[in-house]
């Protein structure tokens, strides 16, 4: 290794005092921060909240002090229908009854997971990777899809949000903690010789109070409940003695089997036209396998405004830290000009961002909108989930360049692949490694 001379760094120091324009850059950055100073106003003349394929959807919702955009994104989607089909207003579906059975169901996922992997070292690769986040607030669509098949879901009149769904952090916290510490007892039972059945038994024990502890903590999911209403015309609306399931597939009636969760990983060791899963990623043993088709992104854009001309939201992942304004609700390329501000090249190509962790699947939200000019798209409307202090009362403006740079997913009908990709969807998909950027939880 080389270390570094004190002349050398005299040598930067007295360069830069000598620098009449970098010490004016030193004292606006130091007053107003990074980001401010570098802020482009530009980025907001050029992505005005106008869009030639706009749907309504209502008032955004708001994930607050929680990770769960997957899950509002994936229920927005159905609310869009629903308050179409059944002119609601301001309605909106009970994350936090979703939320409980994600963390039941992710509980017995990384329960099961430690068992598979009981003959490997604790420094394994996968039993570290296991450890180190035992379940979390983030989802993948097929995590969801899982969710809503085995269990429906309820409108948020019946179980309302909870102080610790809003804010999961010491939920997460604590619920963590006794995933490792069960972790501990089922690896030394297994090491002892305990047959399944008694493995078995001793998770289901360990399971029991995972579902207490959420009881206590979220709230009792429920079995039955009413559907109270009222219209956008005053009209009054009374439906008795539904199950979640029920209420699924009378108010929302969406097939899930018809969608497929299409991505952008335009790294070498993932070629276009074939299809990828990720190894212990998921929530629900037996249920939906992950699964992606990756394709370049003319069709990926494509995908997305043959699902947004058809009336249908689509839910999309992102990198939504990169280049956007939270105030404002601006993606764009030129958001921010960093380069110029600091006379360092900051440019990595998507690939090169994937491969050397500078970028991954951070956030899910909506596509709600499409500015087409000569059939071309040039910028995305997008509800988000985090109220409507942020944005345009909640929504944002991606540019068509941004969409390029930091969009990793969407979730279309399967019917709009062409035939092509429908015979590569069938295929049994490439299995890439837990730690995958494309297992990156939203």
């Amino acid at each position: 290794m080389s270390v570094i001379e004190p002349t050398v760094t005299q040598k930067f120091h007295d360069t830069f005092v000598e620098n009449n324009k970098q010490n004016a850059l030193k004292r606006g950055v130091i007053k107003n921060g990074i980001t401010a100073s570098a802020q482009n106003l530009s980025a907001e003349v050029n992505n005005v909240p106008v869009f030639s394929v706009d749907i309504a959807t209502g008032k955004v919702a708001n994930q607050k002090q929680s990770g769960r955009c997957w899950m509002f994104a994936a229920l927005n989607t159905f609310r869009h229908k629903m308050i179409n089909s059944f002119n609601l207003k301001d309605f909106e579906l009970s994350q936090n009854y979703t939320f409980f059975w994600d963390k039941y169901e992710k509980s017995n996922y990384f329960y099961e997971n430690i068992i598979a992997t009981a003959d490997q070292e604790l420094d394994s690769r996968k039993v570290a990777f296991l450890l180190a986040t035992p379940q979390q607030d983030g989802g993948q669509w097929d995590m969801i899809v899982s969710l809503f098949q085995k269990y429906g879901v309820v409108p948020k009149t019946a179980m309302p949000e909870s102080s610790n769904s809003s804010n999961s952090r010491d939920l997460n916290n604590y619920l963590n903690k006794k995933l490792r510490k069960d972790a501990t007892i089922l690896r030394e039972l297994i090491t002892n010789g305990k047959n399944t059945a008694e493995v078995q038994a001793a998770k289901e024990a360990m399971l029991g109070e995972v579902y207490n502890f959420l009881a206590i903590s979220l709230g009792t999911p429920p079995q039955t409940f009413d559907f109270e209403y009222r219209d956008e015309e005053k009209n009054y609306h009374l439906d008795q003695n539904l199950t979640p399931q029920s209420f699924y597939e009378k108010y929302v009636g969406v097939n899930l089997d018809d969608y497929v969760s299409v991505i952008n990983a335009p790294t070498a060791d993932k070629p276009y036209n074939q299809t990828y899963t990720v190894e212990m990623l998921g929530n629900v043993v037996g249920g939906k396998e992950v699964k992606y088709i990756n394709v370049d992104m003319t069709t990926f854009k494509k995908l997305a405004v043959a699902q947004l001309e058809q009336g249908e939201s689509v839910w999309f992942g992102c990198d939504v830290g990169q280049s956007s304004t939270r105030d404002s609700g601006i993606m764009s390329l030129d958001a921010y000009d960093m380069n110029d501000l600091f006379d360092i090249d900051f440019t990595m190509t998507k690939a090169e961002r994937l491969d050397f962790g500078e970028s991954l699947m951070t956030h899910a939200m909506v596509l709600t909108g499409v500015d087409l000019v000569d059939g071309a798209s040039t910028k995305w409307k997008v509800e988000n989930s985090w109220g409507e202090k942020v944005g345009d009362k909640g929504f944002f403006v991606m540019s068509d360049e941004w969409m390029d740079e930091y969009t990793y997913q969407i979730v279309v009908r399967k019917e709009f692949l062409s035939q092509e990709l429908q015979e590569v969807w069938k295929q049994e998909p490439t299995v890439l490694a837990p730690w995958d950027p494309m297992g990156a939880l939203a």
